[in-house]
């Protein structure tokens, strides 16, 4: 099957662009947030392909005066990659690795955008995900992170929020392989596992320098993948930690972090801390992550364009499909020499099953 991909010299198999490997659970997808450095303005977006699904889909989101607004899209990709809109969403490449267009296109449900990001900071890449439900792998990703400004503007129900690159920051990732998508596995890993993952990501933006931390373990609480860096603007190399940790204090009632330590010790054993204050949540189900109807690779025939929205101060609680979030925090960076630098970030959190160092003994218990 060859497609306009193929005239692009690309390829890393024999095989056509169209052929991602033999598993169906392949992905390929960009997410970007911006936000005001006071957290009183936030967008974010995603938008992915799942070439053997054969759909691509996208989701913008603004929260706007209390409210987080979502609107989704899906579409047959008919094995076109290259063609990166989904109804009203689009995603244009300026430059690779230095500034990428977002557009949301005028539409019934008076939410557009015009969007350009540009980097602030070197991409940095993670290590590989991988991680297995019994014998079966679940996760196996390659991810991109990189701190980046806005400039461009969002409109709300006739509210225009200009964008200026002075004023907004944010991160975008772009990730791809294999991981749980579309509709459920029809016949499960027997026998069945205990649903559990601990995943913590918090890349920050301080005015000199970006920082980038990331969490996932197991339910005894020994990572399976972590990593932190700290990176200068501009060209800077990113100095990436020789180890890391962190310690979360959690909100009465749920399993949301009240307050994190993150802390980092460089190849010469100096330490570096970062204290992070959660102020308010964005809910990940408005770009498809636990969403019901707008799950990753959920089919929707030839074009569906969706909408919902949010009140952010009426969630009180981290069930599904809540429980996956990312926190605007303000961080405070305590360097080796005593410096202290002021910035904010966002804390994702996705906290689910037992998590011993946690006190969590089950698939959603909450913290007393």
């Amino acid at each position: 099957m060859l497609t306009k991909a193929d005239e692009y010299p690309i390829h890393q198999t024999p095989e056509p662009i169209a052929y991602s490997g033999t598993d169906r659970n392949f992905y390929d997808r960009y997410f970007f947030n911006g936000y005001t450095k006071d957290g009183s303005q936030f967008f974010a977006a995603a938008l992915g392909v799942y070439p053997h699904l054969n759909v691509m889909d996208a989701s913008f989101c603004v929260v706007h005066e209390g409210v987080q607004h979502n609107l989704h899209a899906s579409r047959i990709l008919h094995s076109e990659r290259l063609n990166t809109k989904v109804g009203p969403i689009a995603v244009e490449i300026i430059e690779p690795l230095q500034s990428v267009r977002l557009i949301v296109d005028e539409n019934e449900h008076g939410i557009s955008a015009d969007l350009t990001f540009y980097a602030r900071a070197q991409p940095i890449e993670e290590p590989r995900f991988i991680t297995r439900n019994g014998s079966r792998a679940m996760m196996d990703v390659t991810r991109m992170t990189q701190n980046i400004t806005w400039e461009g503007w969002v409109e709300v129900n006739g509210d225009r929020i200009d964008v200026t690159r002075d004023a907004f920051v944010g991160t975008r990732d772009r990730s791809w392989g294999t991981r749980p998508i579309g509709a459920a596995d029809a016949q499960p890993v027997a026998p069945a596992q205990e649903p559990q993952f601990y995943w913590l990501w918090a890349p920050l933006n301080f005015d000199d320098c970006i920082s980038l931390y990331h969490l996932n373990t197991y339910a005894s609480g020994e990572p399976w993948n972590t990593a932190a860096v700290i990176c200068g603007l501009g060209d800077a190399e990113p100095e990436h930690t020789r180890s890391c940790w962190s310690n979360l204090q959690f909100q009465s009632g749920t399993r949301f972090a009240k307050s994190a330590t993150i802390e980092m010790e460089n190849h010469r054993r100096e330490k570096t801390f970062i204290e992070l204050t959660p102020k308010w949540n964005f809910y990940m189900t408005g770009l498809g992550y636990m969403n019901p109807t707008w799950g990753h690779g959920s089919l929707h025939g030839e074009l569906e364009v969706g909408y919902d929205t949010i009140k952010t101060a009426d969630i009180t609680d981290s069930m599904p499909p809540y429980l996956h979030i990312q926190a605007f925090v303000e961080a405070t960076m305590t360097l080796p020499d005593g410096e202290v630098k002021e910035g904010s970030g966002i804390l994702e959190q996705l906290i689910m099953g037992r998590h011993e160092p946690s006190g969590f003994t089950d698939l959603l218990d909450m913290a007393p």
